[in-house]
């Protein structure tokens, strides 16, 4: 985030873009991108701190807690060993504020960072920070790089703006962050929020068109009536109970896209089990096991793109409590799909 001269602007990680096969139907593929950040629903997300003052810890905590009273599917629970977390932050002020986005923090060693804070959170810019590079991990993107929003930049004077303090990116960190419009089939046709918490600040004499922003754009901070309706609508209420999955009895799944599908399994025996989905679908299928009290992930296996189908071979032992969450990017011309465990 940035704009007024004092107001340092966040980063976010580069994507890595994923690698489809060749051929596959556009609409295909524009599911599988589209929610190849967001995570399973339900997901308990492990955040560790690197360092840093108690002051600024607890404010990162405070965020939390806001996202989460928005009764998000979600959780998130701090823990004391960089090893058991997705989700590691760190507090080094040389280094500015950034995060990786949604799911691609899976793919960072756990002795680094997925998250950076490198200013104050205290105050209110501070604390809209905190909620902004959460929403990075949520799988959310800079709003004003929204192909839909329909800004036109003053190149030049963005580049001399970001490049100058008290940001002092390259050109391609500007551009990566600020020009880059993101691609059409990587976010849902929503319009652009000038209020979101995932708006950047800019100064006057950035933005040409919309002409109200020639003047500058500086958001209320905190999250938007539209951050809340993303948020709810990516990562649901779970509901209170849902039903066993029992071994050998196949259930058809019958969701749309982005739709997800939870079981609960307590095996009746201790040994090897195969968790799979059947039909033309793409999903993400992620088995949790309950410990004290808590679901860790166990096992998953994303098949989007493959012509393959979702599949788990796990150990699970008698009497355990376990949960399968099953997520669809696409379901071919039937729109049809089953789970089975066996």
């Amino acid at each position: 985030m940035g704009g007024k001269i004092d107001r340092p602007a966040c980063t976010v990680k580069p994507r890595t873009p994923r690698t489809l096969p060749p051929g596959l139907p556009e609409e295909r593929s524009r599911l599988i991108r589209l929610f190849a950040t967001a995570w399973v629903n339900g997901t308990v997300l492990h955040y560790w701190f690197l360092n840093g003052p108690a002051a600024q810890l607890q404010a990162v905590r405070d965020s939390f807690t806001e996202w989460k009273s928005l009764a998000i599917g979600l959780e998130f629970v701090e823990v004391p060993d960089s090893g058991e977390a997705e989700i590691r932050i760190g507090f080094d002020q040389a280094d500015g504020s950034w995060s990786y986005v949604g799911r691609d923090v899976l793919g960072i060693p756990t002795t680094q960072a997925t998250m950076n804070f490198g200013w104050d959170l205290t105050t209110e810019y501070g604390r809209t920070t905190a909620l902004h590079e959460i929403g990075h991990t949520l799988g959310m993107p800079h709003e004003h790089q929204n192909p839909f929003a329909g800004i036109v930049w003053d190149e030049q004077k963005v580049y001399d703006y970001f490049t100058g303090a008290p940001n002092n990116w390259t050109r391609q960190q500007a551009f990566s962050n600020v020009l880059r419009k993101i691609d059409s089939n990587d976010v849902e046709g929503s319009n652009w929020d000038p209020d979101s918490v995932m708006e950047y600040w800019f100064p006057a004499g950035l933005i040409v068109e919309p002409a109200k922003y020639k003047n500058g754009l500086e958001p209320p901070g905190g999250l938007s009536a539209a951050d809340k309706e993303w948020a709810l609508r990516f990562y649901p209420t779970l509901k209170t109970t849902v039903p066993a999955l029992n071994p050998f009895v196949s259930v058809p799944l019958s969701l749309g896209p982005g739709d997800q599908a939870d079981f609960s399994i307590v095996p009746g025996e201790t040994r090897r089990y195969e968790l799979g989905t059947f039909g033309t679908a793409d999903t993400v299928l992620v088995l949790f096991e309950e410990v004290d009290g808590q679901l860790r992930q166990l096992a998953a296996d994303d098949d989007s793109g493959t012509n393959l189908n979702s599949k788990i071979e796990v150990k699970l032992f008698k009497d355990r409590k376990y949960v399968a969450r099953v997520r669809l990017y696409w379901a071919g011309a039937s729109g049809q799909s089953a789970i089975m465990l066996w």
